[in-house]
C-alpha cells in the first residue's frame, strides 16, 4: 500500500511546479517519501480507530474538503516534520497540506474502483493486519 500512496504523492506533488522548485535539491524523493508515510500512516490510524476498512472508506468520503479529521491528523505532523527535516517554508508546506484533500479522494477513489488492482480493500486489511507483506513493506520504507 505505502507504494502506490508514494506514486500518488510523486505524481501529485510533482506536478505542482510551486513545490517542486522550493524542494531542497537531491531531497525529492525523501520529502515524497515523509509525505506519502504521513498518509499512509494516518489511513492505518483511521482504520483502526473506525472499526476497519469500512469505517476508513466512509472516513475518507468527508475528506474531500481541508479540516475532515482523517486531513487534520495527517496535516498535523506532516507540517511540522516537513518544515523541520527539510526546511520547507510555511507556503511551501501550506500547498502540501493544500494537495492532502486530493491525494485522500485519490486514495479512496482506487480502493473503491474494482478495475484498479493496485489499492484494494484485502491490501488495505492486510496493511493493517501487518500481514507479511506489511512487514516486508515497511522494511523498505
Amino acid at each position: 500500500m505505502f507504494d502506490e500512496i508514494l506514486k500518488m504523492v510523486k505524481d501529485q506533488i510533482g506536478g505542482n511546479p510551486q513545490v517542486t522548485s522550493a524542494l531542497p535539491t537531491g531531497q525529492e524523493d525523501e520529502v515524497h517519501k515523509e509525505i506519502a508515510s504521513h498518509i499512509d500512516n494516518g489511513i492505518k490510524s483511521e482504520a483502526q480507530s473506525q472499526g476497519g476498512v469500512g469505517g476508513l472508506m466512509d472516513s475518507l468520503k468527508n475528506a474531500a474538503g481541508s479540516g475532515s479529521p482523517i486531513t487534520s491528523a495527517i496535516e498535523g505532523g506532516l507540517i511540522g516534520s516537513l518544515g523541520s527535516k527539510f526546511g520547507l517554508s510555511p507556503a511551501i508546506t501550506g500547498a502540501i497540506s493544500a494537495a492532502l484533500p486530493g491525494l485522500l479522494q485519490k486514495f479512496a477513489h482506487k480502493a473503491n474502483d474494482p478495475n484498479d488492482p493496485s489499492i484494494t480493500h484485502d491490501s488495505i486489511q492486510s496493511s493493517l493486519s501487518g500481514g507479511l507483506g506489511g512487514l516486508l513493506g515497511g522494511m523498505f520504507k
